[in-house]
C-alpha cells in the first residue's frame, strides 16, 4: 500500500514537472509554433518596413506555412495572393522581375510580393495595422467603406462590428499568432526593430 502512495506522489510529480515544462519553455512553443521561411520573411520585412511577425502570423493563417497551396477562390502561394492582386503588386510597385506565375509559385517572390502587399495597405489606412490585416482578407475598398460609413472603427476592440465573419476571425488569427511569434521569437524583433504589437 505504501509502495502505490509513492508511486502516486512520483507521478504527480512527474506530470507538475511536464506541466512546467511545457508552460514554461520556448523551445516547446517553438515546436507547436515554428516559422518556416524566416531569412526570406527578414528580407520583405526589411525591404519594404513591415513588421516580420506580422508577415508570418499572415503567412500562418494563410497557408501554414505550406508551399504550393491554391484557395477554392484562386489564391495561391504561401502567402495566398489572388492572380490580380499580384498582377497589380507586380505593376504599381514596379516589380517587373516578378510574374504572376512567380509571385503565386515561388515562396520567395510570394513573400517578397505580399511585404510589399501589406506595406502598400498599412499605408492606405494611415498606419493601422488592424485595417490593413482586415483588407489583406476582405479588400481594401470593403475596408475602406466600413470605416469611412462608421460600421467599424479599425480596432481590434471592435472587431465585432465588421460585417463578414470571415474578416473578423481572419484577424483574430492573425492577431493571435502575432502574439505567439512575438513571445517566442524575439530575435526576429532585434533583426528588423519590429513595434512589438499589432495596432
Amino acid at each position: 500500500m505504501r509502495w502505490l502512495a509513492k508511486k502516486r506522489v512520483l507521478l504527480v510529480v512527474l506530470a507538475g514537472f511536464v506541466l512546467l515544462l511545457f508552460l514554461k519553455s520556448d523551445w516547446m512553443g517553438r515546436m507547436m509554433y515554428p516559422i518556416s521561411f524566416v531569412d526570406e520573411i527578414q528580407a520583405g520585412a526589411s525591404d519594404y518596413e513591415v513588421d516580420p511577425y506580422l508577415i508570418a502570423a499572415i503567412i500562418r493563417v494563410e497557408s501554414n506555412f505550406h508551399t504550393g497551396k491554391v484557395s477554392k477562390k484562386g489564391a495561391a502561394g504561401v502567402m495566398q495572393l489572388m492572380p490580380d492582386t499580384a498582377q497589380w503588386i507586380i505593376e504599381t510597385a514596379k516589380l517587373e522581375a516578378l510574374t504572376a506565375e512567380g509571385v503565386t509559385s515561388d515562396t520567395k517572390l510570394s513573400i517578397r510580393a505580399g511585404s510589399w502587399y501589406i506595406h502598400s495597405l498599412h499605408q492606405q489606412f494611415k498606419g493601422n495595422s488592424v485595417a490593413a490585416v482586415a483588407a489583406y482578407n476582405a479588400g481594401p475598398g470593403k475596408v475602406s467603406k466600413w470605416l469611412q460609413n462608421g460600421t467599424w472603427d479599425g480596432t481590434l476592440k471592435n472587431l465585432s462590428s465588421i460585417p463578414y465573419g470571415e474578416t473578423r476571425h481572419y484577424v483574430q488569427r492573425v492577431d493571435y499568432y502575432y502574439n505567439k511569434y512575438r513571445d517566442l521569437y524575439p530575435d526576429m524583433a532585434s533583426a528588423s526593430g519590429a513595434s512589438g504589437r499589432l495596432s
